[in-house]
């Protein structure tokens, strides 16, 4: 079954010393998602650059809808300077990008084409007011469950962002820092994980949960009291980069919940792929015959 996904939000462009590579969240998830044969659509905005005709280049052959990808004629693409830095890799999210400045009533148009089964959105998108607008329109055109990709990115969101984005979601996902931060934030009582998920689940009233552990697996609960856990898989190589790996993980939870998946095998697989992202170079594969085996194994 193919199913239509509309991402909302950032497409960058990592910057190195020797080379350009597209990606940010909502672009990553969508390559990963087409990949099983879904539908992604990005709901986005570039400059008017050579960035822009590199992306669509790339929407071109991996045969996706780029009609929702609107053009700026003022700001750039969204880029990310990345430098090493005692032997780290540091990253400087550059402001007032083309995706700052997402049009909202164009946005509305593309939703009413659109019709999505899911919606995903994260925060970083939301930093300046006029692609917050756009976002209110996006939600309240997709009548379909909401997929918050948390994504917290210092020093781009505040109290105030992550309130309004929870409080619009259905499935919630983040990583253990963002738990711990986001607990901090609106006083969660000092209790174990499931009590602390509960508790925003609660306050917010999204159903799910997600919440990722890096080598220590990751684990999910519904506000029924539903709970699954996976342990941390074996990289069973070399370990090349984590870049990417975050959004491997929602792109298959995203497929898992698409298909009626149970919960523990969605995070299981999601777990599975997010691992052998790890063993390659960048935040996608280069070659579709990576998908193949996960294809095959998942029917």
């Amino acid at each position: 079954m193919i199913n239509t996904i509309a991402l909302f939000g950032e497409v960058l462009a990592d910057v190195f010393p020797n080379k350009t590579i597209l990606g940010g969240a909502p672009y990553n998830v969508a390559r990963h998602l087409r990949a099983f044969k879904q539908n992604p659509i990005l709901v986005s905005r570039t400059g008017n650059d050579a960035l822009r005709e590199q992306l669509l280049a790339e929407l071109s052959n991996l045969g996706m809808d780029a009609t929702s990808v609107q053009c700026d004629p003022v700001y750039p693409t969204g880029q990310v300077n990345v430098r090493m830095e005692n032997g780290k890799h540091t990253f400087e999210i550059l402001p007032n990008q083309a995706y700052d400045h997402i049009h909202a009533g164009l946005t509305h148009l593309a939703m009413l084409a659109i019709r999505p089964d899911l919606a995903y959105f994260g925060t970083l998108a939301q930093r300046v007011v006029e692609s917050r607008l756009a976002l209110d329109m996006f939600l309240s055109d997709a009548k379909s469950p909401r997929f918050l990709d948390l994504n917290l990115r210092y020093p781009w969101y505040d109290r105030h962002l992550i309130r309004r984005s929870l409080l619009r979601a259905d499935i919630v996902k983040m990583n253990e820092e963002e738990l711990n931060i986001i607990c901090d934030m609106f006083r969660a009582p000092k209790a174990n994980d499931s009590a602390k998920a509960l508790f925003l689940m609660q306050k917010f009233g999204f159903k799910q949960l997600l919440v990722t552990c890096g080598e220590h697996g990751a684990w999910a609960l519904t506000n029924e009291g539903n709970e699954a856990r996976v342990t941390g898989q074996k990289i069973g190589g070399e370990l090349v980069n984590t870049v990417g790996a975050g959004d491997g993980f929602s792109a298959i939870y995203i497929l898992g919940v698409l298909r009626n998946w149970p919960m523990q095998q969605t995070l299981s697989r999601a777990g599975e792929f997010a691992t052998a992202l790890c063993k390659i170079r960048g935040a996608a594969p280069e070659s579709q015959d990576f998908y193949l085996p996960f294809i095959r194994d998942w029917n």
